[in-house]
């Protein structure tokens, strides 16, 4: 991913070439010269970036040495010997790189950086949950901060959720924080599930359980939803259809179960990119942060992507190349753990990579 050139005219004719179709020209020769020297700076502090896929296009396609959905660039944040760590992502997700390497310098290019749905959810609130049903073990999405991971069993990605809760095969699971997930999980699994919600006092109240298949195990979700995916909705897919009768939608499992019914494939973001490239379909709409249908735009030119580009995450978009050169220059800004609660954190964090 990351562009290696001599120079900054070399680097913008390497930028042309890889995002003409999704970035206009002028940003490109704008941008080159940021390119150019973060590479140049990175490569001499040696240093690793990683880009998650909803990161903007002049950013996700020249300067990540690796980019993906959280599962892989926690993987890759495991093991590499690189430092500092460049994180272009949420802060949930530099928080579980430092998690994974503590020993490494974690840098988080931007003041903040944060996540609504992991701000749907505290560590208070997990052990008001455990509270509640003593004994049920907890998974926890990776979009969550790492005081809430700490109270947790298990961690788990879009990925290999239903993974996690197959290999649980527990009686009753609670699956924290996004109720979409915890749903379209269950769904896909065949499990019944009810959402729990904390009223203005701060009292647990339960839904209505709905039902799955005899002898499955009880999801217990939280209330919890993501800003961007859940302004989809069915209507979205219906003008789409009308509009494109060939075109193919897909969407990430964070949007509600009825946008993910009508859609004709869900996955995580690696795997949304994977079905694109794959399918010999040529037309599809996207459902999902808007920046990552441009760097599909710029890896599948043979494809027609829709989105809904008025559907942006204001998080990740927080991250520009500029705060990225300010982080290789500043060292800023840098996460910082307790060690106990690391330590506690690690465990869940652990156990998810070992389920893969």
């Amino acid at each position: 991913m990351s562009i290696e050139a001599s120079s900054i005219s070399e680097t913008l004719t390497l930028m042309r070439e890889r995002l003409s179709r999704v970035v206009p020209d002028a940003e490109l020769q704008i941008k080159a010269e940021l390119v150019y020297e973060i590479n140049r700076l990175k490569k001499e502090r040696g240093a690793i970036i990683l880009g998650h896929n909803y990161m903007e296009p002049a950013l996700f396609h020249t300067v990540p040495d690796l980019a993906g959905d959280s599962l892989g660039l926690s993987r890759e944040a495991a093991k590499t010997e690189k430092d500092p760590i460049i994180f272009c992502g949420v802060r949930f997700m530099a928080e579980t790189a430092k998690i994974l390497n503590p020993k490494k310098t974690v840098l988080l290019p931007a003041k903040v950086a944060g996540c609504s749905l992991a701000a749907s959810i505290t560590a208070e609130d997990v052990r008001a949950l455990k509270a509640k049903y003593p004994g049920v073990p907890v998974v926890v999405y990776v979009n969550t901060y790492a005081d809430v991971k700490a109270e947790a069993d298990y961690c788990c990605t879009s990925s290999n959720a239903a993974k996690v809760l197959e290999h649980l095969g527990a009686p009753k699971v609670l699956f924290l924080p996004d109720e979409y997930l915890a749903k379209n999980t269950a769904i896909e699994s065949g499990r019944p599930y009810m959402v729990v919600g904390k009223t203005s006092d701060g009292n647990l109240v339960e839904s209505e359980v709905f039902p799955g298949q005899e002898g499955k195990g009880l999801v217990i979700a939280w209330h919890g939803k993501c800003e961007v995916h859940e302004q989809f909705t069915v209507e979205d897919i219906e003008n789409a259809r009308k509009q494109f009768p060939e075109i193919e939608v897909i969407t990430h499992p964070e949007s509600s179960p009825d946008v993910v019914e009508a859609s004709d494939y869900s996955g995580s973001t690696t795997r949304l990119v994977q079905y694109v490239k794959d399918s010999p379909k040529k037309q599809f709409l996207i459902l999902t942060e808007c920046s990552m249908g441009d760097n599909i735009i710029a890896e599948a030119p043979d494809k027609e992507i829709a989105r809904l580009c008025s559907v942006r995450c204001p998080h990740m978009n927080e991250i520009t190349l500029e705060d990225v050169l300010h982080a290789l220059t500043h060292n800023e800004t840098r996460i910082e753990l307790d060690e106990d609660l690391r330590q506690r954190a690690l465990l869940s964090v652990e156990r998810m990579l070992q389920i893969g």
